[in-house]
C-alpha cells in the first residue's frame, strides 16, 4: 500500500513541479528579511489557497505567519515553511527552497490525505534568521494539535539527523559621558572602552570554554564622531552551545564580561534579548530513520550517521519544535561549489538547478516519510497519542 501511495505522491509532485520551482524561484528573487515577508508569505498561502487548503493569516499575532490545511484526519502533520532572507546577501540560507519543498510535499500529500487519515497542514514560520518565528507559535499553541513536524534545509552536504547548537541572541548597550575628546577627556566616560573591555574579557575567556560553546559579536553602534567620547554605544553578541544547559552557563560567563566592560570604565549597562532562545535539535529518531530512506529512494546520498554527527547546521528555531513533539530537520545537499549558508554565492545556487531538484526531491521525501509514518499502526499511534 505504501508503494502505492508514493507513486501517487510522485506523480503529484512532477505535476507541480513548474509550480513549486517557480515558487522558490519567486520567493528568491525578492528577499525580505525577518518579519517583513509580507511578498513572500503570500506567494505561498496564495498558491496554497487556490488549491483548497484552508488559509489562516495572521496567526500567532505575526502578520507574516499563516497556516494551511487540508483534510481531517487524526495523524496531524505539520510541514514548516520558512521564507525570511539575511540582509545584504538574500537568500544565501535558502529559505526560499524550504518553503517550496514544504509546499510541494502539502500538494503531494493532499490527494491521499483522507486515505491515509491525515491532516495535511503548512505551518508558514516567519524569522528564522532572528527573531523565533517559531518559538513564538509554539508559545501561542499552534503546533498545539500537531502529531508531527518537518522541513528540509539546503546545505552543502546531506545530514538526516542533524545537530545544531541552542543559541541566545543579545544587545549590550552602554551609557557613559560625552565630553570633549581633546580638551577634557578626563570629564567623559567612556561608552567605547566599555565594549572593548568586554570584547578582550570574552577573548580571553575563551580559552576556558566548553565544547561547542562559542561567542560570535559585532559593534552595532561605536560613538559618532572621534572628537567626542563616546556616551552611548552597542553591541551584538550570539552565544552558542551544544544544549541549553550548556547555553545557560556561557550566558552566566559572558554576562561577566559585559559587567566587567561597565566596572572598568564607570559606564552603565542593561544587556537586553533580542530573540527568543533556540534550542538545540533533538530530531525524532524513527521519523530521521524514515526520512533516511526516502532519500535513499530518490538516489541522494545522505552522511552516514558518524559522518553527520562532525558536522553542525549552525542554529534553529526548529530545534524548539523538535523538543516541544516528534520533529525532524534534515538537510538537502546542493551544487555549491566551496560555498556555504550565508555566503552569497550560496545564494547564487539556491536558485540553481541542482537547487530545484532539491526542492522536488525534498518535497518527495517529506511526503515518504510521512506516508510511512501513517502506515505503522505503532507509530502512528505513537505520534497520535503524543498530541492528545
Amino acid at each position: 500500500m505504501g508503494t502505492d501511495f508514493q507513486m501517487r505522491t510522485r506523480s503529484a509532485v512532477e505535476r507541480y513541479s513548474n509550480a513549486l520551482v517557480g515558487l522558490s524561484h519567486s520567493i528568491h528573487a525578492e528577499p525580505e528579511v525577518a518579519f517583513a515577508e509580507h511578498r513572500s508569505a503570500a506567494k505561498v498561502a496564495d498558491l496554497l489557497a487556490a488549491e483548497g487548503f484552508e488559509v489562516e493569516r495572521g496567526v500567532a499575532d505575526l502578520e507574516t505567519a499563516f497556516t494551511a490545511s487540508y483534510g481531517s484526519g487524526d495523524l496531524v502533520l505539520g510541514l514548516c515553511a520558512e521564507y525570511d532572507a539575511l540582509p545584504e546577501v538574500g537568500h544565501a540560507c535558502g529559505h526560499n527552497v524550504i518553503a517550496a519543498a514544504s509546499t510541494g510535499a502539502a500538494l503531494a500529500l493532499r490527494d491521499v490525505a483522507d486515505e491515509l487519515g491525515l491532516t495535511v497542514r503548512v505551518i508558514g514560520t516567519p524569522a528564522e534568521e532572528v527573531g523565533g518565528g517559531k518559538v513564538i507559535m509554539l508559545e501561542h499553541g499552534v503546533f498545539d494539535d500537531v502529531s508531527l513536524s518537518m522541513m528540509v534545509h539546503p546545505a552543502p552536504y546531506e545530514a538526516i539527523a542533524a545537530r545544531s547548537l541552542a543559541i541566545t541572541d543579545v544587545e549590550v548597550h552602554y551609557t557613559g559621558k560625552p565630553s570633549h575628546a581633546a580638551a577634557a577627556p578626563h570629564l567623559g566616560v567612556n561608552a567605547a572602552d566599555a565594549i572593548t573591555v568586554a570584547q578582550v574579557a570574552i577573548g580571553l575567556a575563551r580559552q576556558h570554554l566548553e565544547p561547542g560553546q562559542m561567542v560570535s559579536g559585532i559593534v552595532t553602534r561605536g560613538g559618532t564622531v572621534p572628537n567626542v567620547v563616546p556616551a552611548r554605544t552597542v553591541a551584538m553578541f550570539d552565544m552558542r552551545a551544544e544544549n541549553l544547559e550548556s547555553l545557560s552557563r556561557l550566558e552566566e560567563r559572558i554576562n561577566r564580561c559585559f559587567s566587567a566592560g561597565a566596572l572598568a570604565t564607570g559606564c552603565t549597562h542593561e544587556v537586553l534579548k533580542v530573540s527568543p532562545v533556540y534550542a538545540e535539535l533533538t530530531p525524532d529518531r524513527w521519523l530521521a530513520d524514515a526520512y533516511r530512506r526516502a532519500a535513499t529512494d530518490l538516489g541522494r546520498e545522505p552522511l552516514s550517521p558518524a559522518q553527520e554527527r562532525a558536522h553542525r547546521i549552525g542554529s534553529t528555531d526548529m530545534g524548539n519544535v523538535t523538543r516541544a513533539l516528534p520533529a525532524i530537520h534534515p538537510t538537502i545537499a546542493i551544487d555549491c561549489g566551496d560555498a556555504v549558508n550565508h555566503q552569497i554565492e550560496f545564494a547564487t545556487a539556491c536558485a540553481s538547478a541542482s537547487a530545484d531538484r532539491a526542492v522536488l526531491d525534498g518535497a518527495l521525501a517529506l511526503a515518504w516519510t510521512t506516508i510511512a509514518a501513517a502506515c505503522d499502526d505503532s507509530q502512528r499511534a505513537r505520534l497520535v497519542g503524543g498530541a492528545a
